[in-house]
């Protein structure tokens, strides 16, 4: 896997954003729910903006890559480029697959599973600001990664 994807391999071993941050703004801790990996994610915010984001996994290779990759993507960002859009979901696949590379097809879990708990640390975010409107915005879309475990899970 990783001699055939370099992009895949940059991240794991050199894995951007680690680390905490203390009074984040947003939150979440993430368990894949296929092999019980998790990751924390870390936010600070500043008028909407990902000033800064960091994470913390147990994982694989494409867990951590993946994780970081996401973190690259929304870091700088406004919360509405996150949310907003026909689908966010399919959109921030996109944006890691595009990061890391293509990942073995018994790793499709690990990218939803770190987009998955970008949302939870996003809604903790609207949740402490008392934004409903843009909390059930991020709901919608968690529903939209729920259904797309369960779907995929249902294949196996």
């Amino acid at each position: 896997m990783s001699s055939t994807n370099p992009k895949l391999l940059d991240h794991f071993q050199n894995p951007r954003n680690i680390g905490k941050i203390d009074n984040a703004d947003g939150f979440a801790r993430g368990e894949n729910p296929i092999n019980g990996y998790i990751t924390d994610i870390y936010l600070k915010v500043n008028n909407d903006r990902i000033e800064d984001v960091k994470y913390k996994t147990v994982g694989c290779v494409v867990t951590i890559a993946s994780a970081s990759a996401l973190s690259e993507i929304v870091k700088g960002k406004c919360l509405d480029e996150i949310i907003d859009g026909i689908n966010p979901f399919d959109t921030l696949m996109e944006l890691i697959i595009e990061k890391i590379g293509e990942i073995p097809e018994k790793n499709w879990h690990c990218p939803p599973t770190a987009i998955q708990t970008l949302l939870v640390a996003i809604s903790d975010y609207y949740r402490k600001n008392k934004d409903e409107i843009n909390l059930k915005k991020v709901e919608k879309i968690r529903t939209d990664v729920k259904r797309y475990f369960e779907t995929r899970i249902k294949e196996l």
